[in-house]
């Protein structure tokens, strides 16, 4: 990790003209950088002060706000200052220069979260709340992030962890003191209290996959023949003339993507090309695409063309929803089939009823008003955990107790990992490194 003694600037608010923009400043010189900025030292914590901000010819650059947070009862338990001026590109950035020249450097992205983070002011899982807050694609990504950000998740992450360790001092404790003549190994207490444990791991990897959904939204590939009409269900989703509909087959020979927001969900849809044999070298290459994404994307719809007789429909994997397209031309043949969706992507027929599907699909039952937000790392975390305790219960069994500690020790220090207690310093840096400037 990089040094985090010295002072570090940056504008904290978005790029781009406003009425307002503010400059956070922490560290050791913070109070003494903003004395000099506005040659005044007269400053009561947590009071906002109009002051005037000066460059080194002592020439008025503006007016606005200063407001001192002394640590550690601040954001980064660091002497912490903001100000707070107008908020032109020019205005702000000769008002970073000159505190830049005062002695604080520039802040790497996500510093100041890091230094939060590194200061015990809020866990790993809160960091990262912070970035998911900042860029929520729906309002339930935006609440559940805070709900992450409030500690909800660290909560049931540690309710795990104390369940954890209470099973670990046991167990090790009867290892340690053999003379106590406990057959700890057939103890059903104890294999009982291990059930639960992987009971709570398997709820919070439920609600952690409905956090990632939340978090990073799902995508959707259209799958079926040329013709079936794959792009107007695109256009109707949409509800805008996306992809371009013809009734010559294989019209579609390249992918085409999209982001709609779905009941609170961020979806990307991929309407790709008409799958058969083609002799057309520019549609095979599509087509080839068309199966590339059909193995890469968490949801598929098949689609079929209602007007024509089917043989069958058949799913071939457990993502996957049916879908019957042009009921309003609908071959008698037909009606007999039990797809997951009947449609008229033309006439809008089972349109709500394919958004219901959608939904009710990704969510699982699973995405509520408690849910908070989560990323792949947690859940990887997580399936490690679980791993680890499995085994420990596979070791108790064969009366293995020492080896039972041993994984019960390496589940710990998974379920560490997620709140940050136990993390190498490369997994931080790549963490706080998608955070913005400023934050």
């Amino acid at each position: 990790m990089k040094s985090h003694s010295d002072t570090i600037a940056a504008i904290a608010t978005a790029p781009g003209t406003g009425g307002v923009g503010v400059i956070r400043i922490s560290g050791t010189e913070a109070f003494s950088i903003a004395h000099q900025l506005s040659n005044n030292n007269h400053f009561k914590p947590r009071f906002a002060h109009f002051r005037r901000f000066y460059n080194a010819e002592k020439q008025l650059i503006d007016t606005g706000l200063l407001i001192h947070f002394p640590g550690p009862a601040s954001f980064t338990g660091e002497d912490v200052v903001e100000v707070q001026a107008h908020g032109g590109h020019v205005v702000m950035h000769m008002l970073l220069t000159e505190i830049i020249r005062l002695g604080a450097r520039m802040a790497r992205a996500g510093e100041f979260s890091e230094r939060a983070f590194l200061n015990n002011k809020i866990d790993l899982l809160q960091a990262e709340a912070i970035a998911d807050l900042i860029a929520g694609g729906s309002e339930q990504a935006v609440l559940a992030s805070q709900r992450s950000l409030q500690g909800d998740f660290s909560q049931e992450v540690n309710a795990i962890l104390k369940q954890l360790i209470e099973i670990r001092v046991w167990l090790e404790s009867a290892i340690d003191f053999p003379e106590e003549e406990i057959d700890f190994l057939a103890d059903q207490q104890l294999h009982q209290q291990l059930s639960d444990l992987k009971s709570n791991i398997e709820q919070l990897r439920q609600k952690s996959r409905a956090g990632v959904i939340l978090n990073q939204g799902i995508s959707i590939a259209i799958i079926g023949a040329p013709n079936v009409g794959k792009s107007s269900i695109l256009n109707a989703l949409t509800e805008e003339d996306t992809a371009i509909t013809s009734d010559i087959a294989g019209t579609t020979r390249d992918v085409i993507k999209a982001d709609i927001l779905l009941n609170g969900i961020p979806v990307k849809l991929v309407d790709t090309a008409g799958i058969r044999e083609s002799d057309n070298p520019i549609e095979q290459q599509g087509i080839e695409k068309a199966r590339a994404i059909k193995a890469s994307c968490d949801v598929i719809l098949t689609v079929y063309d209602g007007s024509e007789v089917i043989p069958e429909i058949t799913k071939t994997d457990s993502t996957e929803l049916t879908v019957i397209n042009k009921i309003d031309q609908l071959h008698p043949d037909n009606k007999q089939l039990s797809p997951d969706i009947w449609l008229s992507a033309k006439t809008g027929s089972g349109l709500d009823n394919l958004k219901r599907s959608i939904t009710e699909f990704v969510r699982g039952g699973e995405i509520n008003e408690n849910s908070f937000t989560a990323r792949q790392r947690h859940i990887e975390q997580l399936n490690l955990t679980q791993q680890h305790v499995n085994q420990a219960e596979q070791h108790l069994q064969d009366y293995v107790g020492e080896l039972a500690a041993e994984e019960l020790r390496l589940a710990q220090n998974a379920l560490n990992a997620i709140t940050g207690e136990f993390t190498s310093d490369d997994l931080l840096g790549e963490i706080f490194s998608s955070f913005c400037i400023g934050k």
